[in-house]
């Protein structure tokens, strides 16, 4: 069986890699989270068959990261992933100078304020209550409904179940369908936290790729028909981090597909309210099929620090939802259901800061990728980000030198399985201009660093501990 460490790895991608190359690579994968800190690695003899290397390879290789810190070895026992120690005081100085591109979330809408206030006396008025919300407040089931029939999907309250947050959503769905062993098909690139969740209740994963120019429709239908998977996990809404949109035929074979073979479509629609300038608006993907299961979140369109989440499903899977959820959690707190109803009443002034806020980003990104030769930008009409292709297979070093020059930038791989996607970066559009222009002068000096043959390795590397 393939470890996990040459999962991710790829071991095509590393096919006359240098030792040194495979450890830069390898404590890329602990920086970004691919590798928790404690997991056991495989031994040097292992990791050598798996490669098809020398043992002596193998073992330069965990001595350059157990220099750096990056592992923990026991002689004559386990090799296990850590992190180079650091005094609490140099991360959080190294923290507040770095530029964070993992995180692809934009800052709170400007009438988050005025909804909160609005919101306390709704919030008092429910305090004779017991405070649990086990299915969500009624007047919020009913506004994230009536947002579903807006857009031509024929939604009642009752379908309805508020979370705390959309990732929340789907670990709810997972624990409730429950299946550990079966196939998930899932978007090849992906969010990975999503995977993550998919791996953490037991599926195995079927990849279908994606790209800037969107699904490869009979390759989605066919993995269908043949291997016919207990759920398939879709973004079909500028998609993280692609950036494309499933078009409505599509969208309506697909969910017919899976219908006939039984398989459970997931469909994260936490970007769908994200366009800029795309000239069109799909139907959501549950007004093709009323088996469809929709996770969706204000976390994009109003603050990522309001947790309010919803999952679409019919009323048999509501049921089986709400009597698994207890074994988890009660519910989602009252004050931010209350929050969440004012900011749904008025979704066009939501919408239009949102289309405002990107546009800015994406103009900032662009006009910092001026400064940086072979780099392409895709078209980008919406979402939390751009999918940019390098040029070559050097995704992982530039994120190692980037985040010498003070930028936290997770390589393509992240978003993959198999350590493939190594052309691709993904580059958020949710920071305000400034702040872009700082990343991207960062992002130039990381190139020119990796086209130089000069990514220099840090001596001590504090920011290290907070990834």
């Amino acid at each position: 069986m393939t470890s996990r460490l040459v999962e991710h790895l790829g071991p095509q991608n590393v096919a006359g890699a240098t030792a040194v190359e495979l450890a830069d690579r390898i404590r890329a994968l602990i920086l970004d989270g691919r590798l928790t800190v404690g997991e056991r690695l495989p031994s040097e003899r292992a990791l050598a068959l798996e490669l098809h290397r020398s043992r002596s390879t193998t073992t330069r290789v965990y001595d350059l990261l157990d220099q750096d810190g990056y592992v923990s070895r026991v002689h004559g026992g386990s090799t296990r992933v850590a992190l180079p120690h650091a005094s609490s005081a140099s991360i959080e100085a190294d923290d507040e100078s770095m530029i964070d591109l993992s995180i692809a979330s934009m800052d709170s809408t400007p009438g988050l304020y005025d909804a909160t206030v609005r919101s306390l006396p709704r919030l008092a008025a429910l305090r004779g209550t017991s405070g649990y919300s086990l299915r969500g407040l009624p007047e919020l089931r009913e506004a994230v409904a009536r947002r579903f029939r807006e857009r031509g999907a024929p939604t009642d309250a009752d379908q309805i179940v508020i979370t705390s947050g959309a990732l929340n959503a789907l670990n709810l769905v997972l624990a409730t369908l429950g299946r550990r062993g079966e196939r998930a098909l899932v978007e090849q690139p992906t969010f990975p936290h999503a995977r993550e969740a998919l791996h953490h209740h037991g599926y195995r994963m079927l990849p279908t790729p994606v790209d800037i120019e969107g699904w490869d429709e009979r390759h989605v239908t066919d993995t269908l028909l043949r291997d016919r998977p207990h759920v398939a996990y879709l973004i079909p809404d500028f998609h993280n981090p692609t950036g494309a949109t499933l078009p409505d035929s599509s969208r309506a074979r697909i969910a017919t597909t899976a219908r006939n073979v039984g398989t459970h479509v997931i469909v994260d629609e936490t970007t769908s309210e994200l366009d800029i300038d795309r000239g069109w608006s799909p139907r959501p993907f549950a007004a093709f099929s009323p088996e469809v299961i929709t996770v969706g979140s204000m976390s994009k369109i109003a603050w990522g620090g309001l947790r309010i989440g919803w999952i679409r499903a019919d009323r048999a899977l509501v049921a089986r939802l709400l009597a698994a959820r207890p074994t988890f959690e009660l519910g989602t707190a009252l004050l931010e259901q209350c929050i969440a109803i004012e900011l749904l009443q008025d979704m066009p002034a939501l919408t239009t800061h949102v289309a405002s806020r990107l546009r800015l980003g994406r103009d900032a990104v662009a006009a910092g990728l001026g400064g940086i030769d072979g780099v392409e930008m895709p078209p980008t009409p919406g979402g939390l980000s751009t999918w940019l292709d390098l040029g070559a297979p050097i995704s992982t070093a530039v994120s190692l030198a980037a985040r010498d020059r003070g930028l936290v930038l997770p390589p393509g791989p992240r978003f993959a399985t198999g350590g493939v996607l190594e052309r691709r970066v993904r580059i958020p559009i949710t920071l305000p201009p400034e702040r872009t222009a700082q990343a991207m002068e960062r992002l130039r000096l990381a190139w020119d660093d990796v086209h130089a043959g000069d990514t220099p390795r840090t001596e001590e590397i504090p920011h290290a501990a907070v990834i």
